[in-house]
């Protein structure tokens, strides 16, 4: 344990998260997305909802701000236009955190494609639909 680090991230995940760099994407997945089939590196965070692990994983890392979104989630199929609930907690939960970008919507199949190049997929405990998103890790800046 430590302080001042959420309990749910564990020691791998917080090694995967300081190992990243900047535009690095890390993927958070529901229970149906296929992470083990997708993952360079997969970490298991079962029991915990997706929402929890964006709120810990954004408290610590900042996205990156260069690009217009570092943020995307997987659009509904067949209604691309359609925003899942889950879609605006995890828009709370980065705008929480100081994120004011869009969250990008992007195909299914595009997604996986996505996920597959990501430097690591989170597969979560979260039962929701749609509970996948993916983060683009941003520049840390010296507090000097």
């Amino acid at each position: 344990m430590l302080r001042g680090i959420d309990p749910v991230l564990g020691p791998k995940l917080l090694a995967i998260l300081r190992a990243m760099g900047h535009g690095d994407e890390i993927v958070v997945a529901d229970a149906n997305f296929p992470a083990a089939a997708n993952a360079r590196r997969l970490v298991r965070a079962d029991g915990i909802d997706a929402v929890r692990l964006v709120e810990a994983i954004v408290a610590l890392m900042p996205l990156d701000d260069f690009v217009p979104a570092a943020a995307f989630r997987m659009a509904v199929v067949d209604a691309p236009n359609e925003v899942p609930a889950i879609a605006n907690e995890f828009a709370h939960a980065l705008a929480a955190n100081g994120y004011a970008g869009a969250i990008e919507a992007i195909e299914r199949q595009a997604f996986y494609a996505r996920a597959r190049e990501a430097f690591a997929i989170v597969a979560s405990g979260e039962t929701r639909l749609y509970g996948n998103l993916i983060l683009k890790k941003g520049v840390v800046r010296s507090e000097s």
